[in-house]
């Protein structure tokens, strides 16, 4: 996979701001490991929010093995991705990023998921929660040959 991550971060940076920058790092750099340690126990990964075909029951993924099947489901299947964040807004230990997600898929399609993403921190620095907010019919209305 290539490692696309694009945003003009400053010197110091909110913790949740930190932790979603790390967390699209590691997603770019296909580091399921990585991206697993900057979760809390008892994270919840919520990608979206709501009912999907990634989350049939709307409650999301829990705990490090629930945010890891969701990787082997979903993110492992991802040939290449480009994140850029248009717009930050961090508050208490939260940040919410607006940006598009571009997806590379297996025989030359990609996707582009234009959203707001929430990423909550513990006072550890560890994220506690990620709320991903996207439509997939507006997704998949951008897929194209890369």
């Amino acid at each position: 996979m290539g490692v696309e991550v694009s945003w003009d971060t400053a010197a110091e940076q909110p913790p949740a701001r930190v932790a979603a920058y790390r967390s699209m790092t590691a997603v770019a750099a296909g580091d399921r490991d990585g991206w697993l340690a900057l979760f809390a126990p008892d994270a919840l990964v919520e990608d979206p929010v709501g009912s999907s075909m990634l989350d049939e029951t709307g409650q999301g993924h829990a705990g490090h093995e629930g945010i890891g099947a969701f990787w082997d489901k979903t993110i492992a299947h991802v040939e290449r991705f480009e994140f850029v964040i248009r717009d930050s807004f961090a508050a208490g230990g939260e940040v919410a990023n607006v940006g598009t997600i571009t997806t590379f898929l297996q025989g030359g399609y990609r996707v582009d998921t234009d959203g707001v993403f929430v990423y909550r921190v513990g006072d550890d620095g560890l994220i506690k929660s990620m709320r991903a907010f996207w439509e997939a019919e507006r997704a998949m209305a951008t897929a194209r040959q890369a």
